[in-house]
């Protein structure tokens, strides 16, 4: 049970409410105890792909950490809160709703390496504290601002809902309290000029991206205010929503003792690592640690293979004709 199970987190739990439900589902088969982990954090108000790591996959949560995610999330226009989004208490409003010209004209600035101010209510540390502890105890939290990338940013068709110019009147029925955090709203498409209440968006991000504080930013270059009521990631570096299981299967799995059929390899996680076969003397010495010397490969990060069984994550340096191969990473199978 060395691999990968893609969870698609519901609204509520946590992820490492969701790690302790797979520890739940393996005991649940009679698996037995084993090293779980999870490659991204999601907070509790969004859902989507969650990877969850068991065994010697764990030992590559920290390169999904690092990896690229896409997200889907609704912005809704008029109001801002403390959270940014639905959870929080409303800190600012304003009248200004933009159109979906304005909405496509604006994305363009931020596309590419960008500058944000993380969320107060967030798991980022200040003074050795989480952030958001220190804003629910009321203090006032400064948070610093860091350099992320978006590398795609778009609307999502038939996602915009709209306020009609003409009568003042709200497109459809106004959001409310009890509206699903984990879908969005799907309305007509509005009007050439009509003003937006909300609009959905998808973006590809890199590591440390924070979706609330984008969306804050966007509705300030529209020169209005926003928070987030739907975010779902639907990729986490490999990973997509169609490798996905909900936690009632994970759950059915683990008691029909079935988790292997739905547990993707180690190497899954990996898809972007030349492999690099070795022979078993070779796999030896790397499994202790060795660095070997006069490997044809190139260089760059591999993954060293014996009969296509996962040895370690190596380094490549030297020339192509005598590389020498560093353990960055072994395994343990």
């Amino acid at each position: 049970m060395h691999g990968w199970l893609i969870i698609d987190k519901p609204v509520g739990p946590g992820s490492t409410d969701i790690v302790s439900a797979t520890k739940r589902a393996l005991r649940d088969g009679g698996y037995g105890k084993m090293k779980v982990g999870h490659g991204g954090t999601l907070d509790p108000l969004a859902s989507g792909v969650l990877p969850i790591a068991l065994g010697e996959a764990t030992k590559l949560c920290g390169r999904m950490l690092d990896s690229d995610k896409v997200y889907e999330f609704t912005i809704e226009f008029g109001t801002q809160t403390d959270t940014l989004d639905r959870e929080g208490a409303v800190v600012a409003t304003s009248e200004v709703r933009p159109t979906l010209a304005q909405v496509e004209a604006v994305l363009a600035r931020f596309i590419g390496p960008i500058e944000q101010v993380p969320p107060a209510y967030s798991a980022i540390k200040v003074d050795g504290k989480r952030a958001y502890d220190l804003a629910r105890a009321g203090a006032d939290v400064e948070m610093k601002t860091r350099a992320v990338t978006v590398h795609a940013l778009e609307i999502l068709p038939g996602t915009a809902r709209g306020i009609a110019t003409r009568s003042g009147g709200v497109e459809g029925p106004a959001p409310t309290s009890e509206q699903p955090l984990h879908h969005a709203t799907h309305g007509p498409p509005p009007r050439t000029g009509e003003s937006l209440q909300e609009v959905t968006l998808r973006a590809q991000v890199s590591k440390g991206t924070y979706i609330r504080s984008l969306a804050r930013d966007i509705a300030h270059a529209l020169e209005s205010v926003g928070h987030v009521t739907m975010l779902r990631r639907t990729k986490a570096g490999p990973f997509d929503l169609s490798q996905a299981i909900s936690l009632d299967n994970l759950r059915e799995a683990g008691k029909a003792r079935e988790l292997e059929q739905t547990l993707l390899p180690l190497t899954a996680g990996l898809d972007d690592i030349p492999a690099l076969p070795v022979t078993p003397d070779q796999a030896r010495l790397l499994r202790q640690g060795r660095v070997l010397i006069g490997i044809a490969a190139q260089r760059g990060l591999h993954l060293a293979t014996d009969q296509s069984v996962p040895v370690a994550l190596v380094e490549a340096g030297g020339d192509d004709l005598r590389s020498e191969l560093r353990v960055v990473r072994g395994f343990n199978l």
